[in-house]
């Protein structure tokens, strides 16, 4: 792989870490406007490794996909360099496994040490982690030693000045690139402690320690970024290097104040909120936000004219085009979502050529689909075709499946006595491409498939007699155990199989 410059954290304007707020188009948006670095959102490491990564042809962009086919990351070519993945984590492997997942596509790996959410801490995530120095510990050197990106943490500061700075030269040793720290205080309690004693956790309208970030500054030599100022220092462009004079810090890392107007890292100042948002939008359409998270970051940017008729509008869409015609950009909107119309059905054109090209003449084809309604519970084609090569002394059936990443689609190629068979449509899960592939297969041989139309399922039957051979040796005491070898007769071979990428 490829090692990148590595992303440096001296002299740096910082986009945070913000729930719902940091994805694509904010990120896009305040490089736009001076930024250096941009972090995500945090994303829960367990979350993150039920997706797979997905390049997006019509968007350009690299997407990681949950199973529900929801979009969790989303990322781009243009913040490649300087986007830093935040993620929350308590386990040191799972966190690696996330971070090997990711780096190709992202600038930096960083772990959320400061999140004082309940959902975080609960699972020992967050700011959860400060109690545990070990943990934390294990995690970033394990990270440090797995990637060739840069990793960072960000924490809260303890309630004492000497626990902090002992614990920030601690996480220094890890060998970390930089460390983010917010100047507001967490209490390092159990998570059942902060339920009772939430309210002495330091929240954004406390003021910000800038005593402490500066005793941690000068108590260690890797980057140290201040964070917390939005509320008692930073108004405008001019007050962002302000606080970083008043904790020494090498960088500051700005969150309320770019979440209200992500022009603040402008040098000439800010735009007018009309075209800051409008610009917003306009990545939000262009790379296809989701309107709920589109609407969240807008009506943070509206904040006190949430109460007039736009604000009462942007609150009543239920679309990215009714979000558009608020702001007067429907004419954007539908001129947009035609380019991506017109350039999906081409690439559709074009795949389909390719596969015309480069299909196999000897794999035998029908148009046919899995539908399991249609067969008896616990009974499938797969089941019929292995137990059919099973008798006729064939090798047992192999299944080959892709997906196409412009619709994420699926096509299972089956071979069975060195014969090849496929159905000519694509499925939304590996499973059912490899039900129709067989399908095709046990009709092309003339086979029964196991629907309910048919006369007589021998398969059903063989259950049938299983069961009550299980029920006559139970009444005799003998063992339950069944051999797998007949095990095999029955159950549906489920292994799975790479799925390559095209």
């Amino acid at each position: 792989m490829t090692v990148n410059t590595p992303l440096c954290f001296r002299g740096k304007k910082i986009l945070a870490p913000m729930v719902r707020v940091g994805t694509l188009p904010m990120r896009l948006l305040a490089l736009d406007y001076g930024a250096d670095i941009v972090y995500c959102e945090e994303l829960i490491d367990i979350k993150m490794l039920q997706c797979k990564r997905v390049v997006n042809e019509v968007l350009e962009t690299v997407d990681f996909v949950a199973p529900n086919e929801r979009v969790v990351f989303r990322t781009c070519e243009k913040e490649s360099e300087r986007v830093v993945f935040q993620m929350g984590s308590a386990d040191a492997e799972r966190a690696l496994a996330v971070a090997k997942l990711v780096e190709s596509d992202v600038a930096g790996i960083d772990i959320n040490m400061g999140c004082p959410k309940e959902y975080s801490t609960k699972a020992s995530m967050g700011a959860a982690l400060l109690s545990d120095p070990d943990k934390i510990e294990s995690i970033l050197t394990t990270l440090v030693k797995g990637v060739c990106k840069p990793v960072t943490c960000k924490i809260r500061i303890l309630p004492s000045v000497e626990d902090t700075v002992n614990l920030v030269k601690r996480i220094e040793k890890t060998g970390i690139a930089a460390i983010a720290v917010h100047g507001r205080k967490s209490l390092v309690l159990s998570f059942f402690s902060c339920l009772l004693e939430r309210k002495k956790e330091e929240r954004p309208q406390h003021p910000v320690h800038c005593d402490v970030i500066k005793a941690i500054s000068e108590a260690v030599s890797i980057p140290v970024i201040a964070n917390g100022g939005s509320h008692d220092f930073i108004k405008e462009y001019a007050d962002i290097e302000t606080f970083q004079k008043a904790t020494a810090a090498s960088s500051v890392m700005i969150a309320r104040a770019a979440m209200w107007n992500p022009s603040i890292f402008r040098k000439e100042g800010f735009c007018p909120l009309k075209d800051v948002m409008q610009d917003y939008i306009k990545y939000a359409v262009r790379y296809d936000n989701h309107y709920t998270n589109t609407k969240y970051c807008l009506c943070q940017m509206l904040r006190e004219q949430l109460e007039t008729t736009q604000g009462k509008k942007l609150h009543a869409a239920q679309s990215t085009q009714e979000i558009c015609e608020v702001f007067e950009m429907g004419d954007f909107y539908e001129e947009t979502t035609a380019i991506f119309e017109a350039k999906k059905t081409s690439l559709e054109t074009k795949m389909q050529d390719e596969d015309d090209q480069m299909e196999d003449p000897d794999v035998i084809k029908m148009a046919v689909r899995f539908d399991k309604r249609e067969y008896p519970p616990q009974i499938t084609p797969k089941m019929y075709l292995l137990e059919w090569c099973r008798k006729e002394k064939h090798p047992q059936p192999v299944y080959e499946t892709v997906q196409r990443p412009l619709d994420r689609l699926f096509c299972s190629v089956v071979t069975v006595a060195e014969q090849k068979y496929r159905s000519t449509l694509w499925d939304k899960s590996k499973k059912l491409a490899e039900q129709a592939a067989a399908i095709v297969c046990l009709r092309t041989l003339g086979v029964p498939e196991g629907k309910l139309c048919e006369a007589e399922n021998h398969l059903i039957n063989k259950r049938k007699r299983g069961d009550q051979e299980r029920l006559i040796s139970r009444d005799h005491g003998e063992d339950l155990a069944e051999p797998s070898h007949k095990k095999a007769n029955f159950i549906e071979d489920t292994s799975d199989m790479n799925v390559p990428k095209m």
